[in-house]
């Protein structure tokens, strides 16, 4: 009940998932407005992506530090963009840096950039890794937004493989002056291992907080209790709980 909870206390129109839930709209895509006028247009195909982020707050539940007014957050992996607007309605004052590889999402993400013009929300069409210059990524392409792109390979022989641009953590703090990042959000289908793995230690420490869905990998570092360790040992607080872990410094 707690997701209804916070259904009815953010968007004002909140009645409209109800009317999808119970079949009595065909409309898509939907649009939802929170009570503080932000807009977020969701294909029906990703209705459950907006549910586990608005109303069940998958990223944020598990934090271990309170996030200050105005952070800097940085999305790797947003997808159509519902995160990076949950951040800015939740805090108004966000710089918001948003990152996603894929076209047809990354054309949403830009959808929901554009319906909120007032906010400092930042998109880039590119993927993060622990390198510079590009990476594969293998994806259904017959899904119109894909939830799933991944570096570890094709999974069906229906999967695509596609070579994508990518940046480094220490590129996005060097390009955008960056002396923290209050929370960096991670959802990037096994390229959490190559990203952070990869960061040198300076840059480990501008972090506050990160929220990471981790994907299990083949490698042996490649899970999430290789990566929780990792991060212990450069001075995190862990939290897990299935396949989430919060971090936060001690």
């Amino acid at each position: 009940m707690r997701r209804y909870f916070h259904l009815f206390r953010y968007v004002s129109n909140w009645s409209l998932y109800f009317a999808v839930k119970f079949s009595l709209t065909s409309v898509d895509p939907l649009l939802f407005k929170t009570r503080n006028n932000i807009l977020i247009e969701v294909p029906r195909r990703l209705l459950h992506e907006f549910k586990e982020i608005f109303m069940e707050e998958c990223y944020v539940k598990g934090l271990g530090l309170n996030i200050p007014d105005s952070p800097i957050i940085i999305d790797i992996g947003a997808n159509a963009g519902f995160f990076t607007l949950f951040a800015a309605s939740r805090f108004l004052k966000a710089k918001i840096i948003s990152f996603e590889p894929i076209g047809g999402n990354f054309r949403q993400l830009q959808r929901n950039r554009e319906l909120n013009k007032g906010y400092a929300i930042l998109c880039f069409p590119k993927a993060v890794s622990g390198q510079p210059g590009e990476i594969s990524l293998s994806f259904d392409p017959c899904d119109s937004f894909t939830t799933s792109a991944t570096i570890f390979g094709e999974f069906t022989e229906n999967d695509k493989t596609i070579r994508v641009p990518c940046v480094t953590l220490p590129e996005i703090f060097d390009k955008h002056h960056l002396e923290r990042c209050d929370l960096l959000k991670m959802d990037c289908e096994g390229s959490e291992y190559s990203i952070l793995y990869n960061c040198p230690s300076e840059y480990l420490k501008k972090i506050v907080q990160m929220a990471i869905e981790v994907h299990q990998g083949p490698g042996m570092n490649q899970s999430i209790e290789s990566l929780g360790s990792y991060l212990t040992t450069h001075g995190f607080k862990i939290r897990q709980l299935g396949h989430m872990l919060w971090v936060w410094r001690c």
